[in-house]
């Protein structure tokens, strides 16, 4: 799902620390404070900018709204071939050729496919940003790709579904297991990774037509954050990107999903897991909404760290598993996704255990949430952490969280200056509110229960 280019020098990973913005909220705490310069080109690319001469380094993202969960019918997998697609020849390079203007020059550079965008991304010296922004263009001008690339790399990403799925123990537990258990709509609920069959059936003529409906400028976002010259960079943008021809972007699928109202639980066997697992989740109210803001806090109250509740309870003083995970989005964080969510958690356990004494030890938690509001203290807490997370994605050297919190914003919303406005809200929200969304959203009828069997458990010493 990731590939990697050659990492970039000490001038970037090294010893620099954190960058401006989060140096900021170390030095003196104030909210978060991005400056952000954002527009739209005539051909429909939105354009986020988020200037930063901290590190002479500059992170430039391309984010295109095609992924996992909102490609077609019968192309299951298209989106993830295509993070490897784009990757090679171009109208003006050929392959290899952008791998060598960026890790050539220093930089790294990387792709990956989530729930509802694909990204590309280079981090890069700032004397690297035009040739690179070059690179990104002629990816978005054209494709030229041989009938031999294409079959390779099918081949890849056929390779990858079975390294990271199917010959795997646990693979794709819980992050496909669960929406697949839990969904109605058919976007929300397919094999994200993709049907081998569908991939391998694509031809050229239906690569072609993905591209063309996709990979266009008013499908897409360029973020560029770090130092730059701000009198100079839109001009530069404009120079690449303001010549691709406008196309209409394809229409958004329906992704709603219907209201549940009873339990659900599912069960498989996993014929290369050495212990049983149990995971279980819960629909999420709709992003941005205060119920979605009050459950960010919950998500800590309950599942984050050895203090959490649930740790506490299953782990510590029942001891049913070494630990337990999960949270909001296990494919990406809170704020990079658009469709309907789950709020998630799993524990692999020793065979014997009673998953049904786990599940009544999780209800009980999570009724004390319902019966009573958290304590002022406990809340304050939860939203520290919120923040603190916040602050580590968005002030990373590298600048790839911000670059992903400012390209989903905008790709969603339509608003990445929001980014300045999430300490806000979060810190609008009350007991109350956390006990509202409690009751609302983490009840028996909005969850649904995934039982992982253990084949190899008669293998196993």
């Amino acid at each position: 799902m990731l590939r990697f280019l050659p990492i970039l020098s000490a001038l970037l990973l090294g010893a620099m620390g954190l960058s401006g913005f989060a140096a900021e909220r170390a030095t003196n705490l104030q909210q978060l404070s991005i400056p952000i310069d954002y527009y739209t080109l005539d051909n429909g690319l939105r354009v986020v900018l988020a200037p930063d001469s901290s590190i002479p380094t500059v992170t430039i993202g391309t984010y295109y709204h095609i992924g996992f969960r909102i490609e077609p019918r019968n192309r299951t997998g298209f989106a993830h071939l295509f993070e490897h697609l784009m990757f090679q020849e171009t109208p003006n390079l050929k392959k290899g050729e952008a791998d060598r203007v960026i890790a050539g020059n220093g930089g790294l550079g990387n792709g990956s496919t989530r729930f509802d965008y694909t990204n590309y991304f280079e981090v890069v010296p700032n004397n690297v940003l035009e040739a690179t922004l070059y690179v990104e263009a002629d990816r978005m001008r054209g494709l030229a790709i041989s009938e031999a690339s294409i079959q390779n790399q099918k081949d890849v990403v056929k390779n990858e579904v079975r390294v990271n799925v199917l010959n795997r123990p646990y693979g794709g537990f819980p992050w496909l297991d669960l929406p697949q258990a839990a969904n109605k709509n058919w976007f929300n609920a397919h094999n994200f990774y993709g049907e081998l069959e569908e991939i391998e059936a694509a031809t050229g003529a239906d690569i072609a037509a993905f591209y063309t409906s996709y990979y266009i400028p008013s499908n897409a976002v360029l973020v560029i954050a770090g130092d730059f010259d701000p009198q100079k960079i839109r001009a530069q943008v404009a120079a690449q990107f303001a010549s691709l021809p406008a196309r209409p972007a394809p229409p958004r699928p329906d992704l709603s999903e219907p209201k549940q109202t009873a339990p659900q639980e599912t069960t498989r066997t996993d014929p290369l897991a050495p212990r049983p697992a149990l995971a279980f989740g819960y629909h999420l109210p709709p992003r941005n909404t205060e119920d979605w803001y009050a459950f960010l806090l919950l998500d800590v109250i309950l599942l984050q760290g050895e203090e959490s509740r649930l740790w506490q309870r299953l782990v510590t003083e029942r001891g049913y598993a070494d630990s337990i995970e999960g949270g909001v989005n296990l494919l990406g964080t809170a704020y990079d996704y658009e469709g309907p969510m789950l709020w998630s958690a799993s524990l692999v356990h020793d065979s014997g255990l009673d998953e049904a004494r786990v599940l009544t030890e999780v209800e009980s938690v999570i009724a004390s949430l319902r019966h009573s509001p958290v304590s002022a203290a406990e809340l304050a807490t939860a939203r520290t952490k919120v923040r603190s997370a916040l602050y580590d994605v968005a002030g990373s050297p590298d600048r790839f969280g911000l670059v992903e919190i400012l390209a989903s914003l905008a790709l969603f919303d339509n608003d990445p200056t929001a980014v300045n406005r999430i300490e806000s809200r979060l810190g609008k929200i009350t007991p109350k509110q956390i006990q509202t969304v409690a009751r609302k959203y983490l009840v028996p009828t909005n969850r649904t229960v995934v039982h992982l069997r253990a084949g190899a458990a008669s293998a196993t010493p």
